[in-house]
């Protein structure tokens, strides 16, 4: 018997294209997330630059010019106003953090808060226990979330060259969406691939829209709410808060962690009503806000979302938990029009087989 016949040459073949593409990917992941992150970000501003162009009836180029040129100055403007409170608050609290986290190794924090509040001796010595019993997972999770923020910040180039590279996307997107259709030469497969890449242009779109607008609402309720409760670092904490809607699901339960735990840490003494404020707007923002702005275009059960968010952050850290969402998603288009094809298929060869035997 001959092993290499050629179903077998073309079994290995598939198995060493598929092994030498994920080698890739792994090895240039870092281009390649920021070639992701700038198609999301070109999403973002394609709806402003085509209605730019239908109002001024400019060029696309000269449409992508003023709009960033408008982002701009709209940032520039925002953190004039803004920025240097958030500055200032932000170095205060990094300034406080070392002596926060000496609190919190010791178990020192626990007779700090329990005298502020009246807590008994009795009450204060358990809680000491309690944070010493566990400063080593507490220690660690600290450590982690630093480690995280030193790998973005090393990462800031990569940062720094997503608007750039959006603008190739704004600018030569139907162009390069041809030249992929043109790779066909099957009229159905080019139909059909027109099909998918339109539902996912729409997906995405959307996706990456109601994130912005679900960022800018958590943010302006963030930073509204806590600035009436005086909290502690509220313009800083909100607006924390506010980019970290950005990422599904865990997200805003970090936010929440670190404005309660800030908080905590501070003595702040309305520590009920601060966190009966965040589980209302959790609730508010998850049952009310966001289905209506994410409507239906994701179709994405909140499980299977779930489910997608904590394997893609084991699979790949917080862009894992980012892209998980729009991952499945496209998933779900891939499947549909593949499932809507096999059915048609069969349907027509059901009834081609009908027709011969009437004949």
């Amino acid at each position: 018997m001959n092993l290499l016949d050629k179903n077998t040459l073309r079994i290995l073949f598939t198995v060493l294209t598929t092994v030498a593409l994920l080698t890739f990917i792994w090895m240039a992941r870092k281009p390649l997330l920021a070639f992701l992150f700038a198609m999301l970000f070109a999403y973002m501003l394609d709806p402003l630059i085509t209605l730019l162009q239908k109002w001024t009836h400019l060029s696309r180029g000269l449409a992508i010019a003023v709009v960033y040129v408008a982002m701009l100055a709209v940032l520039l403007t925002v953190g004039l106003a803004i920025g240097p409170r958030v500055l200032e608050e932000g170095r205060h609290l990094s300034q406080a953090a070392p002596e926060l986290y000496t609190r919190v190794a010791s178990g020192s924090i626990a007779f700090q808060v329990g005298k502020a509040r009246g807590w008994s001796e009795a009450t204060q010595a358990s809680l000491q226990q309690f944070i010493v019993a566990h400063r080593n997972d507490v220690l660690a999770a600290i450590s982690a979330q630093s480690s995280n923020l030193t790998a973005i910040a090393g990462n800031a180039l990569w940062l720094l060259l997503i608007p750039i590279l959006a603008i190739f996307f704004l600018s030569e997107k139907s162009r390069f969406a041809r030249s992929i259709e043109g790779l066909l030469d099957n009229q159905r497969s080019r139909r059909l691939l027109t099909d998918i890449m339109t539902d996912l242009d729409e997906m995405l779109s959307h996706f990456v829209r109601a994130q912005l607008y679900l960022a800018a609402i958590s943010g302006i309720v963030y930073i509204a709410a806590l600035s009436l409760m005086r909290v502690p670092f509220a313009l800083a904490l909100g607006t924390l808060g506010g980019l970290l809607e950005f990422i599904p699901f865990i997200g805003p339960l970090v936010a929440g962690t670190l404005i309660l735990a800030v908080s905590f840490g501070f003595n702040y003494a309305h520590l009920a009503l601060l966190l009966l404020f965040l589980v209302i707007w959790r609730g508010l923002q998850d049952y009310l806000v966001s289905p209506r702005v994410l409507g239906q275009r994701v179709e994405v059960h909140p499980l299977a979302a779930i489910f997608g968010v904590l394997a893609g952050g084991e699979i790949a850290g917080v862009v894992g938990i980012y892209f998980a969402v729009p991952v499945m998603a496209a998933a779900r288009i891939l499947w549909s029009h593949w499932h809507r094809r096999h059915t048609d298929g069969r349907d027509k060869l059901a009834s081609a087989r009908e027709v011969a035997g009437e004949l």
